[in-house]
């Protein structure tokens, strides 16, 4: 599916894009045949309406079936000049999406699936909630598998960590100078081990 535009006004009276595509995604049809075919919105989450993660859940006459992961690129623009405030673009986990930052617990939702792209995709939000839920202390040392450079022509694969609330500043110990780093919880580095000096006895 292609990108969807519209104005706030066609939104249906929903004031974000999360409330819009959960009803955009709950349906409960009949068919010819008697048999009626659903969709239900269990969980989802949209931070800052910019990607909407959903875990929707089949229903056939009633009865719950499989639950499988929505996935929706957004565009929220209050500013647009053409009056295209809001746009969506939807696919669902077995296209293999690049986004892949899906709440643990929409995942949790999900059921087995021998689609090769969706787990695929699914394993790729683990890994980074893994990346995301390493504990960082104000001061610890972190080492980049590969030197950074900066605009500032910094060279360097280590950096002490400044915490100043929830941001992350990162101090050069060689010059004091000090960097952010986009996506920083979602890179690859290590905290570097403290040396401990043991005291030394003398009898």
């Amino acid at each position: 599916m292609g990108w969807l535009f519209m104005p706030f006004t066609a939104m249906a009276g929903h004031a974000s894009a999360k409330s819009y595509l959960d009803a955009q995604f709950t349906y409960d049809q009949a068919h010819e045949d008697g048999t009626r075919q659903g969709l239900e919105i269990l969980a989802s989450s949209c931070p800052g309406n910019r990607v909407y993660y959903a875990a929707a859940q089949l229903t056939t006459n009633g009865v719950p079936g499989d639950v499988f992961a929505i996935i929706c690129l957004v565009r929220w623009n209050p500013r647009s000049a053409d009056g295209h405030q809001f746009g969506y673009k939807s696919m669902d986990e077995s296209a293999g999406p690049c986004e892949a930052q899906c709440p643990a617990r929409i995942l949790d939702l999900l059921t087995p699936t021998d689609r090769e792209y969706a787990n695929d995709w699914r394993a790729r939000c683990r890994a980074n909630l893994a990346l995301r839920s390493r504990r960082l202390a104000d001061g610890d040392l972190v080492r980049f598998p590969e030197p950074m450079t900066f605009s500032d022509g910094h060279v360097a694969r280590e950096f002490q960590v400044i915490r100043d609330g929830r941001r992350i500043i990162l101090r050069a110990p060689e010059t004091g100078g000090l960097y952010r780093v986009s996506r920083f919880m979602e890179r690859d580095w290590s905290i570097v081990p403290k040396t401990r000096v043991h005291a030394t006895l003398f009898s």
